[in-house]
């Protein structure tokens, strides 16, 4: 076991025996329980099923602290959920292509500059600003609700880091963890943050 998955699980230990009253945003949904863990047999299938490699912070959380559960916002999604393309409406037959590059490398959004009343551009263009291509590449690991996804990129020059898809609220595509708007957090980065300002804000309650 690696010190980063052992600093993971030090302070994931001392914010559950603190949070007792479930105060964090989401802590009353996953409640700090963590899923079991993947066996490396169960983690290189999915690999082989989906043609990818995951990344080693997150493949390694996967193994050594669990597959899915507490963590950011409603929780971690369990490893098959992730493919889910839509994590408010998980729909049989609607998922994400990890197996393909995720088609991004800076923030990227669309704006509609057409008549309000142009109901035949308003369609052509939310089709396009909804189209699959744009989710390719990343598993769905953490959903923040209102069709705001966590998405870890799995495939492509972005893999490892996690970026936002908060088209849902016409805010794009972009790389930025809501705990720090500047610059890009790999999965164990962007867990340990979520940890930090967690213990943060119970320390200064």
């Amino acid at each position: 076991m690696d010190k980063q998955i052992e600093l993971l699980l030090e302070k994931f230990s001392e914010l559950k025996s603190l949070d007792t009253r479930f105060d964090i945003f989401g802590a009353s949904s996953h409640k700090y329980i963590l899923n079991e863990t993947l066996s490396e047999k169960e983690i290189l299938a999915f690999e082989s099923k989906y043609s990818i490699n995951l990344p080693d912070e997150y493949r390694n959380f996967l193994k050594y602290i669990g597959n899915g559960g507490a963590g950011p916002y409603y929780g971690l999604q369990t490893l098959s959920h992730s493919l889910y393309a839509d994590l408010d409406y998980k729909r049989d037959g609607e998922f994400v292509d990890p197996s393909l590059p995720f088609p991004f490398t800076e923030a990227w959004n669309m704006k509609f500059d057409g008549a309000p009343e142009d109901e035949d551009a308003y369609e052509k263009f939310s089709e396009e600003y909804f189209s699959e291509r744009w989710e390719t590449g990343i598993l769905r690991i953490c959903n923040y609700g209102c069709g705001v996804s966590l998405n870890l990129v799995v495939n492509g020059s972005e893999k490892g880091n996690i970026w936002v898809d908060d088209r849902g609220n016409d805010g794009g595509i972009y790389p930025d963890p809501y705990f720090e708007q500047a610059g890009k957090a790999s999965f164990g980065k962007w867990y340990k943050m979520w940890l930090d300002s967690s213990l943060n804000e119970l320390r200064n309650e």
